[in-house]
């Protein structure tokens, strides 16, 4: 295969800053959640950081997860939609130098889409999006070439709040389905699982292969408390789930066993980029001949290493000599 996996998101370019409590109640946000806002609304809590370090890399939930397969070294390619604007371009470069592949044509109207994310001392990120043309992602940027070279093809649930994104998603889903391509989603939000409650079950009891959530949305999908339930209640319909549970680590449902995977016990600063790294590690590792505890181990160091530094990318790769030790 040419690709281990192939992913389709919102192209975003992630604008990363540490503020205080108070600075972040001052902007009247609400706190831990992503919101979906205007330029207007999203310079003027930026105008508020007052010279505040700013780190910048090319984001989304998708690519996040696209890049940590590539810095396992996996092969990996990503189809999101960016403006010909310098934030466009500095997202291709970002991302490309990862080594992703990704040749969807820029859009020569608007401008690429961006996410404020706004760091307190707890670790929380805050999350304002100004989607711009990644909302205009379509069926028709899907490439069905490039996609049956895939193992995996892995859709952020954040698609499905748009009509045009919507429709891309399904297009890859039913690409991904006439090649024999395994179908990965991701909840993404729990505001999403509460919004799109009834779609997300079609889809995990359709065509989702692997279906990625936290426990939270995992709750709220299934109305149960106890996280095992819900996973078990989750996986009587897809093949596999894999849910995150924070510092407990995360639990992975695989041929109707139930494999818990220990937290990793780090100093957090901050969680952007946890489950998405997770669900890199995973994939990397089920698409690499690792097994499924094996894979779920990786996922969890990785996610670890994330959430120990500021931004959602790894500032330091894990080695082979690494991997290989933490498999034992």
């Amino acid at each position: 295969m040419k690709y281990d996996v192939y992913g389709v998101g919102n192209a975003l370019v992630d604008v990363q800053a540490q503020v205080s409590d108070e600075l972040l109640a001052a902007t009247g946000f609400d706190k831990g959640i992503m919101t979906l806002v205007d330029d207007e609304q999203q310079q003027g809590v930026l105008g508020r950081l007052n010279g505040l370090p700013l780190n910048r890399c090319a984001g989304g939930s998708a690519a996040n997860t696209i890049v940590g397969v590539a810095d396992f070294g996996g092969k990996a390619a990503y189809v999101g939609k960016v403006a010909a604007d310098e934030t466009g371009e500095f997202f291709l470069k970002d991302m490309r130098e990862m080594g992703v592949t990704i040749d969807v044509k820029p859009s020569e109207t608007g401008q690429t889409g961006t996410c404020g994310v706004l760091i307190t001392e707890d670790a929380q990120r805050t999350m304002l999006t100004n989607l711009g043309v990644s909302a205009t992602l379509t069926e028709a940027d899907i490439d069905e070439d490039e996609l049956k070279q895939s193992k995996y093809v892995y859709i952020e649930g954040y698609l499905l709040t748009g009509d045009t994104t919507k429709a891309a998603a399904y297009r890859a889903i039913e690409l991904a389905k006439k090649n024999n391509v395994k179908v990965a989603l991701t909840a993404s939000d729990p505001f999403l699982v509460n919004l799109l409650k009834d779609e997300l079950w079609q889809l995990v009891e359709g065509p989702v292969d692997l279906f990625f959530c936290n426990e939270e949305e995992a709750k709220s999908l299934t109305d149960k408390e106890d996280p095992i339930a819900c996973a078990a209640a989750i996986h009587e319909h897809a093949e596999n789930v894999a849910m995150t549970l924070g510092a407990n680590g995360s639990l992975l449902m695989h041929g109707g066993e139930a494999i818990p995977i220990e937290g990793v016990s780090v100093n957090a600063i901050d969680t952007t980029g946890a489950g998405d790294m997770y669900a890199g590690g995973l994939l990397y590792g089920i698409t690499n001949g690792l097994s499924w505890k094996d894979a779920g181990h990786l996922a969890s160091h990785a996610s670890a290493r994330i959430v120990s530094q500021l931004g959602a990318r790894m500032a330091q790769r894990f080695t082979e000599a690494e991997i290989r030790e933490l498999l034992g």
